[in-house]
């Protein structure tokens, strides 16, 4: 069943999204303790196979122990694919012991809609029987070429789906592509070539209302790279990045916060459109250039952005973030 929907699950800041590894607990007091907007323990690629139990049980306790909620964190597990043995456990331990803790599980490699309908499902009836309070949200990592092929499909699978995370590293092995670095340009290709499915992922989400995030930057020692792979991201629509080592987490906040003097100018662009809207006039003049509707919804978008960064760094709730770019 197609869903036209345009609105948000939930309204989140999503600058900078940092990694941590659930089988380095000791990390997690650090993250608690940092800038990051979002942070997902990792029970999936960063986690040895070895370690795959012990990390699960860390990941839970660190949900009940740390009071992300109360810093204003959003947090987040990323459970192994369901390629494997073991995402089903990951599913219902962590959310049957600590679901109550948990905004959103990470689902990486989705492939169809269906890999998002099993967690869904599994999501359902674990917050029935464990009559957990809130709905739990779920966000997919496109990253093969199964998943960019049925991107727009996967976008509309799940009523509880609020974000699709660019994963560069394994599309790029998916689709055999020769790469210098993960998230760096290869200088063997004219451009960016990793524009044409970075355009695609960001359009299917904006269409049904999901938030775009851009993945890893593997080389945490450079961040000239690391910020021109932010820059090229959020010029095409994405509102955040990943971080995989804590030094890359202000970059990730600095290029995703619009500049005060955009901020500033936006407010004028409402502020002159109201003013003409009062006068009878669909269209006005600010600076020498014509403004209009498109301007003031792109004008909305920035302001909303930054109230929202704003309220968290006062410590409040952010205000609802706009579904749509356009």
């Amino acid at each position: 069943m197609s869903l036209t929907r345009h609105e948000p699950a939930h309204p989140r800041l999503q600058r900078s999204e940092l990694a941590v590894p659930g089988s380095q607990p000791q990390l997690f007091q650090k993250a608690l303790d940092g800038e990051a907007d979002c942070v997902f323990l990792d029970l999936e690629d960063a986690v040895a196979p070895a370690d795959k139990e012990q990390a699960r049980k860390n990941v839970v306790a660190g949900l009940l122990e740390h009071d992300w909620k109360g810093r204003g964190k959003t947090v987040a597990v990323r459970v192994n694919g369901i390629d494997t043995h073991y995402m089903y456990r990951d599913v219902v331990d962590v959310v049957e012991q600590a679901g109550h803790k948990l905004d959103v599980v990470l689902l990486p490699k989705a492939g169809v809609p269906a890999d998002v309908y099993l967690v869904d499902a599994l999501l359902t009836q674990i917050e029935a029987a464990r009559r957990i309070p809130h709905r739990i949200g779920i966000e997919v990592l496109i990253e093969t070429a199964l998943g960019m092929a049925n991107v727009e499909a996967i976008a509309q699978a799940s009523r509880r789906l609020e974000a699709m995370h660019f994963g560069v590293a394994d599309l790029a092995a998916s689709l055999r592509a020769r790469t210098v670095s993960i998230g760096g340009l290869n200088p063997d290709y004219p451009g960016d070539q990793w524009h044409a499915a970075l355009a695609r992922m960001v359009t299917a989400c904006r269409a049904y209302g999901l938030r775009a995030i851009d993945g890893p930057y593997g080389d945490f020692k450079d961040p000239d790279g690391y910020l021109a792979a932010a820059r090229r991201a959020a010029a095409l629509g994405y509102e955040g990045k990943w971080a995989i080592h804590p030094s890359q987490v202000p970059l990730a906040n600095d290029v995703f916060t619009p500049p005060p003097a955009e901020v500033e100018r936006a407010r004028r662009i409402l502020l002159a459109l109201d003013e003409a809207a009062r006068a009878g006039r669909g269209a006005a003049q600010l600076d020498g250039r014509m403004i209009d509707a498109a301007s003031a919804r792109m004008a909305q978008n920035i302001v909303q952005i930054a109230s929202a960064i704003g309220a968290r760094a006062r410590g409040g709730a952010p205000p609802p973030l706009a579904a749509s770019r356009a």
